[in-house]
């Protein structure tokens, strides 16, 4: 698959590697939100021009502080925290008081200087996901390549942090389709 991948899309996987190993960004394992935050990352690419006629341009911090938020609450998403909520569930009392006895970040899932680790950095099942996505993504608007635009709406796709941040900032599948495609790429991919 990774043939078919264009130098932007090699990028972003590039760059979410280097999220993982390199900016604290947490753990040993490359997740959606990795690619999020690589594609966040570039310029002059489908993808970021998508982004920017989307209005994300000017947001895209607050995009990573809504990412940021969520992978201190173990990665779940508002939708989640708020059903749990809805339960008596508060979540963000559980932050508070796993973070005051195990210290800040504690159900982020990184592991740097904790415990056994093989020191190899690999992809997520989520992220695997957004991958193979990616390929339908490009197959159902007749592409045959998969650029970094595919990738995003692949995230966008799939249940999850990513697609909740990025809907809650304005950018849906359906939006980057028409910012991407115009009228006549309404094809979904499944």
């Amino acid at each position: 698959m990774f043939e078919r991948f264009t130098k932007d899309a090699r990028d972003v996987v590039k760059g979410a590697y280097a999220y993982v190993e390199g900016s604290g960004e947490g753990g040993q394992c490359v997740g959606p939100e990795h690619l999020l935050l690589a594609l966040l990352d570039r310029e002059g690419s489908r993808g970021s021009f998508a982004l920017v006629a989307l209005g994300l341009d000017g947001r895209r911090e607050s995009v990573r502080e809504a990412l940021r938020e969520a992978r201190r609450r173990a990665g779940l998403t508002q939708a989640e925290t708020d059903a749990l909520a809805g339960l008596g569930i508060d979540v963000e009392e559980i932050v508070a008081r796993v973070e005051e006895a195990h210290g800040v970040g504690a159900l982020a899932g990184d592991r740097k200087g904790r415990g056994r680790w093989s020191g190899r950095t690999s992809f997520g099942r989520g992220a695997k996901e957004v991958l193979e996505h990616s390929l339908r993504v490009a197959l159902a608007q007749r592409d045959r390549h998969i650029g970094d635009e595919h990738l995003l709406l692949a995230l966008t796709l799939r249940p999850g942090v990513p697609a909740e941040v990025l809907a809650d900032h304005g950018v849906t599948y359906e939006s980057l389709v028409r910012v991407l495609y115009g009228s006549g790429g309404e094809a979904k991919a499944g």
